[in-house]
């Protein structure tokens, strides 16, 4: 693989810790183990807080366990949402007719100098901007 920096959405580290989907899971953990010793897996607070969220209402983690995930996705390499991402958000949800909350994915990403975008929730193989986006678990 690309030895870039990669941006992770919400849903893939919600794999890396959910044994619902076994197949998604191991995709999951397999780019993690890739990106994340390396300081390659690139993260936004926007991202940190949603996994925060989600994985308290929908993982079978106790609470600690969740709080120590989310301390360690801090230390990982991250991108502090501010205006200018914000603005950038609002064009970019305009410009290719998406959420904003995907567009400001894409915006952060964009700015950490992510190279691909790792999501379920848009087009895998689209460039946006100077980022691609990849479907890990597409067959």
């Amino acid at each position: 693989m690309s030895a870039g920096k990669a941006f992770f959405d919400t849903n893939v580290l919600l794999y890396v810790y959910s044994t619902v989907d076994p197949r998604k899971q191991e995709r999951a953990l397999a780019l993690y183990r890739e990106h994340a010793p390396e300081r390659r897996m690139l993260l936004s607070t926007q991202v940190v807080q949603e996994f925060y969220v989600s994985a308290l209402r929908k993982l079978t983690l106790s609470r600690p366990q969740v709080w120590e995930i989310a301390l360690t996705l801090l230390d990982s390499p991250l991108i502090t949402i501010g205006p200018s991402h914000i603005l950038a958000a609002m064009q970019k949800a305009d410009r290719y007719q998406i959420s904003f909350w995907d567009a400001l994915i894409l915006a952060a990403a964009e700015a950490g100098g992510a190279e691909v975008l790792y999501t379920e929730d848009l087009n895998d193989g689209q460039q946006y901007g100077a980022v691609t986006v990849r479907n890990p678990f597409r067959n």
